[in-house]
């Protein structure tokens, strides 16, 4: 019983590391509009063991929780964990990827996907929006008010 509720755990955890790229289909082309998250962690970094997972992350991770606001459903939700890095330049940010990022109004962070890397003549931005919104978040996000980036979902 042990073992079944042990490889049930391992289902369900990697299940939701790559739910976040549920968007596409085989043949690589996108079926839901939605950009899978670029790879952050690599296979190597990888170890299961019959008692533990353990994922090295070498860029300080931070375990994440999130507030149910449905803009980010079914990938994000009250009930979902997250770990999250710090990028460390604009490099580490692709389309597709899922960020936290203050807003030019208020500290309290805003989870959505990057659908667009963009330049402008104050440098480059970034074109935010939630999975269930109609439109882009109205701002230009620059790479300063991205705090983290999403690199797990554990439910």
């Amino acid at each position: 019983m042990k073992q079944k509720s042990f490889l049930f755990f391992i289902s369900l955890f990697f299940a939701g590391l790559f739910l976040i790229s549920y968007s596409l289909n085989v043949s690589g082309e996108e079926a839901t509009g939605v950009s899978a998250p670029s790879d952050s962690i690599s296979e190597s970094q990888i170890q299961v063991y019959e008692d533990k997972v353990i994922i090295r992350i070498p860029q300080g991770a931070r375990w994440a929780s999130y507030t149910n606001t449905k803009s980010m459903s079914p990938v994000l939700d009250e009930g979902s964990n997250g770990i999250e890095i710090v990028p460390k330049s604009i490099e580490d940010i692709h389309v597709g990827d899922i960020v936290a990022y203050e807003t030019k109004f208020n500290r309290i962070p805003i989870v959505h996907r990057v659908i667009a890397i963009k330049k402008d003549s104050l440098g480059t931005y970034f074109v935010l929006k939630g999975d269930n919104n109609m439109k882009a978040d109205g701002e230009k996000v620059r790479f300063g008010q991205v705090k983290y980036k999403l690199v797990a979902v554990i439910y």
